[in-house]
């Protein structure tokens, strides 16, 4: 059966049933200029949500035990992978080689002066730059982007474009939202704000981790 038969069947598969937010949604193809992005959290949100990595099924993961206010539409980027070619790059910046991937999908916060009331939603964004963030021994870098075309941060190029302000804010919530009252250990930091073009070479990097998980789990 030749490959143009089976395209009717690939469409009807696809209305018939969701697609998986990490293995089943295509980036885009003008990546990494612009990204199709999987959004789990929102501001508003009072409970951290996240994707379930078997069923692709938006679950709880925890309540937010403090008030803690994510300050930017927050999900991931489908089809990527935080594996060895990511993990490389904090290895070698902060000469610690005990660093490996965090096994997850690249997250990514999008800003918006839209209010966005829920998750579990597809957008388009821009990548600007990022953090270079350590969680324990783990790679978690946390892209930032803004939603294409928006009023407000639409015309935003680079990370320098966007007010100190926000960047600090992002930054104090992804230092704090795990921390508990009384103890003094802790787990995240973030070593240096990166530009686009640095973001740009993490995503690629990350799809080729995506494309190499996708090869060994498929020979296992």
């Amino acid at each position: 059966m030749s490959k143009k038969s089976l395209d009717p069947i690939g469409k009807l598969m696809g209305l018939r049933y969701k697609s998986h937010p990490w293995h089943g949604i295509e980036i885009g193809e003008n990546l990494p200029e612009v990204l199709t992005c999987f959004v789990e959290m929102v501001p508003t949100d009072t409970v951290k949500y996240e994707v379930d990595k078997a069923s692709g099924y938006l679950t709880i993961d925890r309540p937010q035990k403090f008030s803690s206010i994510l300050p930017a539409l927050y999900g991931f980027i489908p089809q990527t992978y935080c594996g060895e070619k990511v993990a490389q790059i904090s290895r070698e910046s902060l000469k610690r080689n005990e660093i490996v991937g965090d096994g997850d999908p690249l997250d990514i916060c999008i800003l918006t002066e839209k209010e966005i009331t829920h998750g579990d939603i597809l957008v388009q964004a821009r990548p600007i730059g990022g953090f270079r963030m350590i969680d324990g021994n783990e790679a978690d870098d946390k892209i930032i982007a803004v939603l294409k075309d928006d009023a407000v941060y639409g015309e935003y190029k680079d990370i320098t474009d966007c007010p100190a302000a926000v960047v600090n804010r992002l930054k104090h919530y992804f230092l704090t939202y795990k921390d508990m009252p009384g103890d003094e250990t802790h787990r995240c930091e973030i070593t240096h704000i990166y530009n686009k073009k640095e973001a740009h070479d993490l995503i690629c990097r990350a799809v080729k981790d995506y494309r190499n998980f996708i090869e060994r789990t498929l020979f296992e």
